[in-house]
């Protein structure tokens, strides 16, 4: 799985954790990232997104549907 932002290409880094006697043990962060509804280009699709580009309104979310669908098949 591709850990990666589908909006900012956010990305795993890499880096040293270092003990108290300076001994460096290679180590690699992850983004935050949230499976989210989105709208790209009109359609709404499924995306990850980083708490960034979340929290900063880079993300487009799709209107919530607030009506209940009648049922037109009775008779």
């Amino acid at each position: 799985m591709a850990r990666f932002c589908d909006y900012c290409e956010k990305g795993p880094t890499t880096g040293h954790l270092v003990s108290h006697s300076n001994i460096k043990t290679k180590t690699r962060w992850l983004p935050n990232l949230h499976r989210m509804k989105a709208v790209i280009d009109g359609t709404t699709r499924t995306i990850r997104a980083c708490t960034r580009c979340i929290r900063s309104g880079k993300i487009i979310r799709p209107i919530k549907r607030t009506y209940k669908p009648t049922d037109t098949q009775s008779a």
